[in-house]
């Protein structure tokens, strides 16, 4: 045996003690059949192939629905004018316009909406005394977010 050797036989670790069927053989000391573990290997390899392409058809998916709303952002434009501002809004054939002028004794306030070529809304409103730009910012911003949720409907 060895100097540090127990009294105890060792287990070989590399060799194989099966029996030579292939039907139901087993290994020593364990409780599956060759046959059990390959059909769990299999039903493994099934749920993980079943897996992949599900993840497969997802990912797919995905880029086309962002390219699908891509298609309808809206695209804001704001300009400065003079004292007050100029904001377009566009999404595909539509567009949204507001025009706020402010002089030193009044502001005007235009709002367009457009489809195509036609005019679905075109008003006006005079105020008696000129908007601080604080005020203009947020009639804009105010026009902005209720275009955008118009535009989500």
């Amino acid at each position: 045996m060895g100097i540090l050797s127990t009294g105890r036989a060792r287990r070989a670790w590399f060799t194989s003690q099966r029996t030579a069927s292939y039907n139901g053989g087993s290994v020593i000391g364990g409780s599956e059949s060759f046959m059990g573990m390959r059909a769990l290997m299999t039903w493994r390899l099934l749920v993980f192939s079943a897996c992949l392409a599900v993840l497969g058809v997802v990912l797919c998916a995905v880029p086309r629905v962002a390219l699908a709303e891509g298609k309808d952002d809206l695209q804001v434009e704001i300009t400065k004018k003079g004292l007050g501002k100029e904001v377009v809004i566009t999404q595909g054939a539509k567009e949204w316009f507001m025009l706020i002028e402010v002089t030193p004794e009044n502001t005007v306030v235009v709002r367009q909406e457009k489809d195509q070529d036609k005019y679905l809304v075109d008003e006006s409103e005079t105020h008696d005394r000129p908007l601080v730009p604080a005020e203009v910012d947020a009639a804009i911003a105010d026009y902005i977010n209720s275009v955008k949720a118009r535009a989500k409907k």
